[in-house]
């Protein structure tokens, strides 16, 4: 796990963990990582990448992990649970308010954000024998165009092989249990959800589903869908459409109504 801060000026600002996405087997760090973090901390919030443990090229091409175990659920857990943690516990020193610390996530980065907004009362770092002596739960999570369910007919595949390994590791019960649509909980954080009917690799109906799940949970949450801007794009204008860039500007403004 590598965690990198992109500080912006001041004390006590809101932070935001940034995962990237690539299918639980790679990392965008370039589109999805290091540029939404410079373009938060334009916007006065510091940021900071997670480089996640993923399956890896090998384990996506050879398909190795029928031999070993490699990276798979909960790794990715325990790594963004390691980063709430360690930012909380040196809030003072990053310049940040650890009561505004948030979770935003891309594609399968996504998936794994809203994992912490769910899952943060599972204490995943006990096996590594961690403790922490600071709440797990994020103040706000981001899933951005995400990978949400593990058993819908719009589920990602690749993510989920990614996540769950080969074979038998992908069973009914696996699937299930990570398939985030079935596991909303009302006192999950507020959740800022967003993507386009067009995405060509992210059917766009997990998040829908997602959606219709935390409104019948009642769950504090904001749903922003278009019609155009494909997937992958991260905070670059120039890789989507002038429609679905607009989603920074509303998210900055939500965030603010959310800590005003």
């Amino acid at each position: 796990m590598t965690l990198t801060p992109y500080l912006a000026p001041g004390n006590n600002n809101t932070a935001c963990i940034v995962c990237p996405g690539g299918s639980y087997f790679w990392l965008d760090r370039k589109t999805e990582g290091t540029g939404v973090a410079e373009w938060l901390r334009s916007n006065g919030i510091s940021a900071f990448v997670l480089e996640y443990r993923v399956a890896g090229i090998n384990a996506f091409i050879w398909h190795d992990r029928y031999v070993r175990r490699g990276h798979r659920y909960p790794d990715m857990l325990q790594d963004v649970q390691r980063s709430i943690e360690l930012i909380r516990d040196n809030a003072g020193r990053f310049g940040i308010d650890p009561n505004r610390l948030g979770v935003m996530g891309f594609s399968a980065g996504g998936h794994l954000s809203a994992m912490s907004g769910i899952f943060f009362d599972t204490n995943s770092l006990k096996s590594l024998g961690i403790t922490p002596r600071v709440s797990l739960k994020p103040d706000f999570i981001a899933p951005i165009y995400p990978v949400v369910s593990m058993t819908d007919k719009s589920t990602h595949r690749r993510s989920r092989r990614g996540l769950l390994g080969e074979g038998k590791a992908i069973s009914a019960e696996m699937k299930d249990s990570l398939s985030l649509e079935r596991h909303v909980r009302r006192d999950m954080p507020p959740v800022y959800l967003m993507n386009c009917i067009d995405d060509p690799v992210v059917d766009y109906h997990n998040s829908v589903l997602f959606d219709s799940a935390m409104t019948a949970a009642g769950v504090r949450h904001r749903y922003v869908q278009f019609k155009t801007g494909g997937h992958g794009f991260g905070a670059n204008p120039e890789k989507t459409t002038s429609e679905a860039i607009s989603w920074k500007e509303d998210f900055i403004n939500w965030l603010r109504i959310l800590f005003k």
